[in-house]
């Protein structure tokens, strides 16, 4: 600390804040708080000079004074005995699962580092921010008021102090190989951009401390997101990136910044929704055009007459469907306008622009996600030069943007969701030039799943379950659930947090789930009321376990068909909640030779029922003939949950070593190490599953209001024949 002359001893502690208030170098609310809480503290700075060592609440005072306003904090250093900002790392750690940083988790670090664990070496930070519900509480345990903010120096308990609104969580990240750490958390009552950088470098410290090098900061790409980056020395500017920023400041060390890839294509989104078009040199993106693909109604196709047969049709007939899972930006959808557009329906007319804006992105998403031309591990250096020239595409596509009078997208209010595509794209670029292993050394290369939230999201998700309420949780239930998810945390890479079934693909995909085709429709057209289809129950009635009909089997054709037309229902059904594109697609029966891409289906219907893939029929045949089988053993309560357990069990036993299943989902099988809770396994599981629902609870799934006993199935009537090779679709 500085010499103080005498102008300076006649000041005050209370003073100095106050004057660093009319200097707005602190905010009112930060001094009042300052105030109450550490009245205790010596007000005369001699005072402070005498102590032989850091009190808790000096301590306390210096943690919260430096996080809060760094230059304000430079200032006092000056004037008052300050430890250096390095000093307050140790400050803000706790053990268990207090708020602050987790000693725990840092040790755990070290020790992989110290043994020479390679996956280890390189890490990126992630930052969120969780709501909760402000409420002050007793803890019989401590003894201590709880509920207000704390950010890991100790409760800040003063009458005036406001409760904690939010909590703040920190989380390691593996570049190299996908391991994830939770480094800690901290309540606060207010946050700024400037806040979180500090909060940011504290942990880096730590990281740098156990032996970790951070490459990279990754924020959501929201208003305080970008004052993060701000604060940290981010440029988000076209003209004059800079998409790293030093630590220490003013060292040669730099680390990259990231934006959150989802909440930046939500922005985009949002931009093309507000303006409907965009326009740029030779080209018009229209946002009617995915509306209109979004609620485009099944078209019923006509048939020509089948090459080798001869015969005009067949006994069923072929609709186009709009697969609504599939994702906006993809190049799903940029296929199916460009097929549609051929078709000749007129809504698609003029679409090029469109498809031409759509790819851009769709290649865009697989640098940021891993898939399409890149595979899987878009950073290998092979890579480079193909991603540097589509981000230089990016940027000159996105600058150049305008709305319909004229005004330039990157530079109105909806821009940020393209200036953090940019910045991304700067900041990998740097990583993919500085850190990148040329082709063929063996050693690790950078994964590209610590560029999005979605690890931390994996994390929170499992952090409500364990929380018990679908609100905001207390301090003290968070906390609780933070303990419990702690107690059970494995470093390993690739290990789930137990608390929480979802797979990382399965949250990124949750997290898109507002970018399908499936919300788009939702919020131009609001989906009806679940039904069944018109014909369904006359067919459906045939299998009810009631039915002498059923039991006989006097006429096996019918039966067959019905069994079918169930089968069909269960995919119908399944496909109202499935997020998986692929997976909705292998559903039913497709014709895959007009369209090989999965955004659009031609599904074969009979008698207005979605004939199921081969798959689908097999896995509810082989349920049905186990209900044959165990459903008349005697003395079985069939209402208890242990029951339907035994009937799936068996049903999987039955399907083991049978030929394999969704052959379209080959990639599903062997993507988790964990492969018994993949989206294949959890697809045949869910088919299984809802067909004995069903079956044992028929007017419950059904709303059947035909009694028991045989009714024609409807046929298709009339030769459909195509007026052209492309085909004409007409409304069913």
């Amino acid at each position: 600390a500085g010499r103080c002359g005498p102008a300076h001893r006649r000041r005050t502690v209370p003073s100095l804040l106050r004057e660093l208030a009319e200097k707005r170098q602190l905010s009112e609310e930060i001094v009042s708080l300052l105030q109450a809480q550490f009245s205790d503290l010596p007000r005369e700075l001699h005072s402070w000079r005498q102590m032989a060592d850091y009190s808790p609440e000096m301590r306390q005072f210096a943690c919260l004074l430096h996080l809060y306003h760094i230059k304000a904090y430079d200032y006092l250093r000056k004037i008052l005995p300050l430890p250096h900002p390095y000093s307050l790392t140790n400050w803000l750690s706790n053990n268990e699962a207090a708020a602050g940083f987790s000693s725990d988790i840092f040790l755990r670090l070290q020790e992989k580092v110290e043994r020479g664990d390679q996956a280890y070496r390189y890490c990126a930070v992630l930052v969120q921010d969780v709501s909760l519900r402000k409420q002050q509480e007793w803890d019989p345990q401590t003894k201590r008021l709880t509920g207000f903010a704390d950010l890991g120096a100790g409760t800040l308990d003063a009458d005036e102090a406001p409760l904690a609104s939010e909590a703040i969580i920190l989380m390691a990240v593996g570049m190299s190989s996908p391991w994830t750490a939770p480094l800690g958390y901290f309540f606060v009552s207010s946050t700024s951009g400037r806040f979180l950088a500090q909060l940011l470098r504290q942990a880096i410290n730590k990281l740098n401390n156990v032996g970790i090098v951070v490459l990279a900061v990754t924020s959501g790409a929201s208003a305080r997101g970008a004052e993060t980056a701000r604060a940290l020395g981010i440029r988000i500017d076209p003209k004059r990136t800079q998409c790293t920023f030093q630590h220490p400041p003013g060292s040669a060390r730099s680390i990259a910044y990231f934006f959150d890839v989802c909440h930046a294509l939500q922005l985009i989104r949002n931009a093309l929704q507000c303006f409907q078009k965009v326009e740029w040199l030779g080209g018009t993106m229209w946002w009617q055009h995915v509306v209109e693909l979004a609620a485009l109604r099944e078209q019923r196709v006509l048939e020509p007459c089948h090459s080798e047969s001869g015969v005009a049709g067949s006994e069923g007939s072929y609709h186009l469907k709009v697969n609504l899972a599939t994702l906006l930006f993809s190049e799903g959808v940029a296929e199916a306008l460009e097929h549609l557009q051929k078709l000749g329906l007129a809504s698609f007319q003029n679409c090029s622009g469109t498809v031409k804006f759509v790819r851009l992105m769709s290649s865009l998403c697989d640098v940021f996600y891993g898939g399409g031309l890149y595979g899987k591990d878009p950073l290998l250096a092979g890579n480079y030069t193909k991603i540097s020239n589509l981000f230089d595409e990016a940027k000159s596509f996105f600058v150049n943007l305008t709305d319909s009078v004229g005004r330039y997208i990157i530079k109105s209010k909806r821009r940020l969701g393209f200036l953090s595509f940019l910045l991304n794209a700067e900041s990998l670029k740097w990583l993919s030039s500085n850190y990148t292993c040329p082709e063929g050394t063996p050693s690790h290369h950078l994964h590209t799943h610590a560029f999005s939230l979605d690890p931390l999201e994996q994390f929170l998700r499992a952090l409500r379950q364990a929380c018990g309420s679908s609100g905001s949780p207390t301090c003290a239930v968070f906390q609780a659930a933070y303990h419990k998810l702690l107690a059970s945390c494995s470093l390993a890479p690739g290990s789930p947090h137990r608390s929480g079934s979802a797979s990382p693909w399965d949250i990124s995909l949750s997290r898109r789930r507002d970018l399908t085709l499936g919300s788009i429709r939702a919020q131009y057209r609001p989906a009806p009321a679940r039904t069944v289809a018109a014909e369904y129950p006359h067919s459906a009635g045939l299998l009810l376990p009631s039915c002498a009909l059923s039991n006989a089997l006097t006429d096996l054709s019918l039966y067959t068909r019905s069994l079918t037309c169930t089968a069909g229902w269960v995919a119908e059904h399944l496909a109202l909640d499935l997020q998986c594109e692929a997976c909705l697609a292998s559903l039913f029966e497709a014709d895959e030779s007009r369209l090989r891409c999965r955004s659009v289906l031609y599904i074969k219907k009979l008698g207005g029922v979605s004939l199921p893939s081969a798959s689908v029929h097999h896995v509810t045949s082989i349920s049905e003939q186990v209900l044959n089988w165990y459903g008349k053993v005697g003395g079985a309560n069939k209402n208890t949950k242990l029951w339907h357990l035994s009937l799936e069990q068996k049903v999987f036993q039955e399907l083991l070593g049978e030929s394999p299943l969704f052959p379209t989902l080959t990639n599903h099988l062997f993507e988790r190490e964990l492969s018994i809770d993949n989206h294949y396994t959890v697809l045949v599981k869910e088919i299984t599953r809802c067909y004995l629902n069903i079956r044992t609870n028929p007017a419950q799934h059904l709303n059947l209001k035909y009694p028991c006993g045989r009714h024609r199935l409807k046929r298709l009537k009339g030769n459909h024949l195509f007026p052209s090779p492309l085909g004409i679709c007409q409304s069913s």
